[in-house]
């Protein structure tokens, strides 16, 4: 409840501060952009998003960056700064779950409009997509049972678990390269259930995710993380084109420059891994 209250509050604060000041600029980085529109045609992305009204938000259930509180309603630190970036565009924000793995799929046919969720900024994430400026750090790391945490701290001693993974994240893809057994699976939050039950011996999730949901006073008091297997940043995806991603990136600045960037990011505990913007 403290958290959902110091969302309310800071969703608050940030919409009269982003009126006077983050949404006061389109120009820069989103005019280069802007002549290139969106994939869809000539209309520019921030248009059409401003002509329909809403800009929706794709996204996973992943804390602390979009969950749901107790009445249902879509918290976290990714989820608070959209509504915030929304009201500097004078629209309202959707968030709308997509099956990761199909992400560019669902952003190119305009089911989202951006994909905002702890994305990783790999290859092909920034191949297909326009994206944002870093804005967070990140690690791949492995999750084990507590009782067993000291037999895997180096990735030499993962050869005989079997994963649980995200479809499409970057889990996956460090997994794969170590040529390691794993299952894939819909969300992060199913591959901590899966070593939760039993079912998988181990899983990669998103160090963020972890340091939230895992370990001593959470709903999984009997997991931990050990290994890290990369180094990675966050970023926010758009359609190849858009000028809602140069858009955002001066929205970013703005935050960051008033602190109110840095007051989100302690509210869902980030604060450790925000990049300066």
């Amino acid at each position: 409840m403290k958290r959902r209250v110091l969302s309310i509050l800071l969703c608050a604060g940030m919409a009269v501060a982003m009126l006077a000041g983050c949404g006061s600029g389109s120009s820069g980085a989103s005019s280069d952009t802007a002549e290139n529109g969106s994939a869809a045609g000539d209309e520019s992305d921030m248009a059409y998003v401003r002509d329909k009204g809403t800009l929706v938000v794709g996204i996973t259930n992943f804390e602390p960056m979009d969950y749901q509180d107790e009445n249902g309603d879509w918290i976290g630190f990714d989820a608070d700064m959209a509504r915030a970036f929304g009201e500097s565009l004078g629209v309202d924000v959707e968030f709308v779950e997509i099956d990761w793995d199909n992400k560019i799929l669902e952003l190119d046919s305009r089911t989202i409009d951006c994909v905002w969720n702890g994305m990783t900024l790999t290859e092909e994430v920034t191949s297909s997509m326009e994206c944002t400026d870093a804005y967070l750090q990140n690690a791949q790391v492995v999750v084990v049972p507590s009782d067993v945490a000291d037999q895997y701290q180096d990735t030499d001693s993962l050869s005989d678990l079997s994963f649980a993974v995200e479809a499409g994240s970057a889990g996956e893809k460090e997994v794969s390269a170590l040529e390691l057994d794993y299952t894939s699976v819909t969300a992060q939050a199913d591959a901590l259930m899966e070593v939760n039950a039993g079912t998988s011996d181990a899983a990669v999730i998103d160090l963020l995710m972890a340091a939230a949901m895992i370990g001593e006073g959470t709903g999984y008091a009997d997991l931990t993380y050990t290994v890290s297997l990369n180094s990675e940043e966050y970023g926010v995806g758009f359609r190849k084109g858009s000028d809602l991603a140069g858009e955002l990136n001066e929205f970013f600045a703005q935050c960051y420059e008033d602190g109110t960037m840095q007051q989100c990011a302690e509210t869902y505990g980030v604060q450790a891994a925000l990049l300066e913007q």
